[in-house]
C-alpha cells in the first residue's frame, strides 16, 4: 500500500537562522522530500533570513548541497532537485536591525490564499524582536502561523516570558511550538494503537500494567555544545520529549482527534504528574555524567574533555526518573524514564509491562509463564512488538516460551516512512496543531520539572559518572531494581527488535 499524498496550499515560508545546522540537516531536506512526493511544487516559496552576508545564489547552493548530504541518493532526480533550489531565496539581515526587513517585504506575497509562516529557528532571545518587526512591518496578518524551536526557556517563569513576547503579536492558534518527537511515525502509531483497536484500551490501565518504560538514548556525545552545557538532559530531553510520551501513554481517550480535544488530555497528565519535591528528588531521580574510554583501540572523550580548556561541568547527560501520574487510571503504575548521552546504543521506545497472570496452570518443569509486554520503538527499526507465551513445538510434553507478534515498519511498509519534520512542516501550512505543544501544556510541564532542577542546583553532592558506551550510572539500575524491576534488556542486543 503507498501512502496518500495530500498537496498542501501554496506557501511562503519564511525561516529565521536558515544557515544553521538545524536548517541544513533537518528543514531543508524535509522540505525536499516534501517536493519530490508532489505535496508542494514551484508555486511555494521558501526565503531564508540569516546575518550571513550570502546572494540568492550562494543560498541555493547551500539548499543544494544539503538536499546532496542529506536526501537518499534514490530520490535526488536533477530536474526535480533543480525545480525545487528554484523556490528558495535569501535575505542577509540582523534581526534586531530595523532597517534590513525592507527586503522581505518583496520577497512576501499579498495573495490570501497563500499560506504564511516564519519559522524562527533561532535563540529563544530572539522571538521578541521577530514578532515585534513582524507585527511594525505588517508582515503579520490573521491566519499567519509562527514555528518556535526550543528550548521554550530554561525554567517556568523564563518560558512564560518567552510566551508572553510571542502571544503580545500571535494569537495561540497561529503559534506552533514544534517537538520532532511528537511528529515521528511510531509516536503517532501509539494512538492508532490505543484508539482504534479494541484490544488494548480495556487492559490500558492499572489493573493490568505492572509499569512503563520510556527510554531515549543517544550514542553520540553532546559535542562540547555551549547550549547543551546550559541545559543538561533534564531540560533538552525530560521536559519536552519524555514527557510528551509519557502523556501520549498515560492521557484518556480524546473525544476527537482534533487538536484541542488531545491537547486537554495530555495537559490533564501532566497536571496529574506527582510533584517530585523534597527528599523525594533523591529517591525518584538520578543524574550522571559520561566519563571517558581510554584504550588501544578506542578512545573516547568524557563530557569535560569535550569542553575542553581545563573545563569543570555539573552539567547532567543521563537522567533516571521514577513519575507517578496520580488519577483513577495509573493509581500505583510507576512510569520509569531514563535518557542519556554517549549510552551504548541509539535507540528510543516505550515498554508497557503486563502484570502477572494471577493463577498459572502450568507445572514449574513446563515453565513460568513471563509477563507480556508491549515494545514500541521509536527509532532506529521503527516498529511494535507484543510478547506473548506459546508453547514450544515439538514433542515431549508442554515447554512454555515467550515470543513476540513483530510489526516492523520496513518489512510491512514499503515506502519510505517521512522524517518528523517533513510531517510537521505539512502539518504548519495545513494549520492542525494536533502535534505542536500548546502554551499551557509547556508551563505545566516546566512547573512539574523546576523543583527537580533546584533541588540538583542545591545539592553538592557529585555527579554519578558512567562509562561511555553503557547504559548508565548504576544507580539507574538501583532505581528500578528496588522496586522489584529492571530496565528492559533487549536494547543490548540490536537484532533483537
Amino acid at each position: 500500500m503507498s501512502a496518500r499524498i495530500i498537496p498542501v496550499d501554496p506557501f511562503d515560508y519564511v525561516v529565521f537562522g536558515a544557515t544553521g545546522d538545524l536548517s541544513q540537516r533537518k528543514l531543508i531536506p524535509a522540505l525536499y522530500y516534501r517536493f519530490y512526493d508532489g505535496q508542494f511544487d514551484t508555486n511555494s516559496r521558501i526565503i531564508g533570513v540569516s546575518r550571513s552576508e550570502m546572494s540568492d545564489e550562494e543560498f541555493q547552493k547551500f539548499a543544494r548541497d544539503a538536499v546532496n548530504e542529506f536526501v537518499d541518493a534514490d530520490h535526488i532526480e536533477p530536474q526535480m532537485l533543480d525545480d525545487f533550489i528554484g523556490c528558495f531565496s535569501y535575505i542577509a539581515n540582523d534581526v534586531t536591525d530595523r532597517d534590513g526587513w525592507a527586503a522581505l517585504s518583496d520577497r512576501l506575497r499579498n495573495d490570501p490564499s497563500v499560506v504564511r509562516a516564519f519559522y524562527l529557528a533561532v535563540a529563544p532571545f530572539l522571538f521578541a524582536p521577530i514578532c515585534d518587526y513582524l507585527s511594525s512591518q505588517n508582515y503579520w496578518t490573521p491566519d499567519a502561523r509562527v514555528v518556535l524551536e526550543k528550548p521554550l526557556g530554561h525554567n517556568l517563569q523564563s518560558s512564560v516570558e518567552i510566551n508572553d513576547t510571542v502571544a503580545e503579536v500571535f494569537r495561540e492558534d497561529q503559534v506552533y511550538r514544534i517537538d520532532h518527537y511528537l511528529g515521528k511515525e511510531t509516536v503517532q502509531n501509539l494512538l492508532a494503537l490505543r484508539f482504534a483497536n479494541a484490544l488494548f484500551e480495556p487492559i490500558w490501565n492499572s489493573a493490568h500494567i505492572d509499569h512503563i518504560q520510556i527510554t531515549a538514548a543517544e550514542s553520540v556525545g553532546a559535542g562540547g555544545r555551549s547550549y547543551y552545557e546550559k541545559s543538561g538532559a533534564l531540560r533538552d530531553m525530560v521536559q519536552n520529549h519524555l514527557l510528551q510520551l509519557l502523556c501520549l501513554v498515560a492521557m484518556e481517550p480524546p473525544a476527537s482527534d482534533e487538536a484541542n480535544a488531545l491537547r486537554d488530555e495530555k495537559l490533564k497528565v501532566l497536571r496529574a504528574l506527582k510533584p517530585i519535591v523534597g527528599e523525594t528528588v533523591h529517591k525518584q531521580t538520578v543524574r550522571g555524567q559520561y566519563r571517558g574510554v581510554s584504550a588501544e583501540d578506542t578512545k573516547v572523550p568524557s563530557y569535560v574533555e569535550e569542553l575542553g580548556d581545563g573545563a569543570t561541568s555539573n552539567t547532567e547527560t543521563f537522567v533516571a526518573i521514577k513519575a507517578e501520574v496520580e488519577n483513577w487510571r495509573w493509581n500505583g503504575v510507576p512510569f520509569y524514564m531514563r535518557t542519556g548521552k554517549r549510552m551504548a546504543r541509539r535507540a528510543s521506545e516505550i515498554v508497557i509491562q503486563f502484570r502477572e497472570i494471577p493463577h498459572s496452570i502450568f507445572s514449574r518443569t513446563e515453565g513460568a509463564p513471563t509477563p507480556n509486554r508491549l515494545v514500541i520503538r521509536l527509532q532506529p527499526d521503527e516498529g511494535v512488538k507484543l510478547f506473548l507465551m506459546i508453547k514450544d513445538p515439538g514433542p515431549g510434553g508442554m515447554r512454555l516460551r515467550q515470543v513476540p507478534l513483530n510489526l516492523s515498519f520496513a518489512d510491512t511498509f514499503t515506502q519510505r516512512t517521512p522524517e518528523a519534520y517533513e510531517r510537521l512542516l505539512m502539518d504548519v501550512v495545513r494549520g492542525n496543531q494536533t502535534l505542536f505543544m500548546r502554551r499551557d501544556e509547556l508551563e505545566a510541564a516546566w512547573a512539574w520539572i523546576d523543583p527537580i532542577r533546584e533541588a540538583w542546583d542545591n545539592d553538592a553532592t557529585p555527579l554519578h559518572g558512567y562509562t561511555s558506551g553503557t547504559w548508565g550510572p548504576t544507580s539507574s539500575v538501583a532505581l528500578i531494581e528496588r522496586d522489584g524491576r529492571t530496565w528492559h534488556e533487549e536494547l543490548d542486543d540490536p537484532k533483537a527488535i
